[in-house]
């Protein structure tokens, strides 16, 4: 069993990617979405994760509040997995929300900090002041060159 594990970090906006195999991965495979479970199964000392969703091996999302861990067709008016462009309800095929050996990704969120930065335990480099556009400065675009020869009048 192997799972790739996305810790969102609320405050910075950021995600790290994990994978997580073997014993680690079937004590998560315990869980549901909504759940929570300790960060040392991802390699966080001290942290506490929540799971908030994920998708399987065909792409489908897990969806709480769906009973069970087969896929099921959902009368959805929006949220996971619809996003509607007008007021439709449409017959939609989602996860459920009990992680099984077909789920390849789950999402997760920090609820509990610990002692570490999550970039210094996953060995991110931070970002070097050269790095960084200074604030309010456009993205560079590449310049539009004029051929040589004729122009049109």
């Amino acid at each position: 069993m192997e799972f790739k594990v996305v810790v969102s970090d609320p405050e910075s906006g950021k995600s790290y990617q994990r994978e997580v195999k073997d014993e680690k991965a079937s004590r998560i495979a315990a869980c549901k979405v909504g759940d929570e479970f300790d960060g040392v199964l991802v390699g966080l000392v001290g942290y506490t994760l929540k799971i908030t969703g994920g998708s399987d091996k065909a792409g489908f999302p897990m969806k709480k509040g769906v009973q069970g861990m087969k896929r099921a067709m959902v009368l959805m008016e929006g949220g996971v997995g619809y996003k509607p462009k007008s007021d439709v309800r449409v017959r939609k095929r989602v996860r459920g929300e009990k992680i099984a050996e077909d789920i390849v990704q789950i999402n997760t969120a920090v609820t509990k900090k610990g002692a570490k930065g999550i970039e210094e335990i996953f060995g991110v480099p931070a970002p070097k002041e050269g790095d960084e556009a200074p604030a309010g400065a456009s993205p560079a675009e590449p310049k539009k060159e004029k051929k040589a020869g004729k122009e049109k009048k």
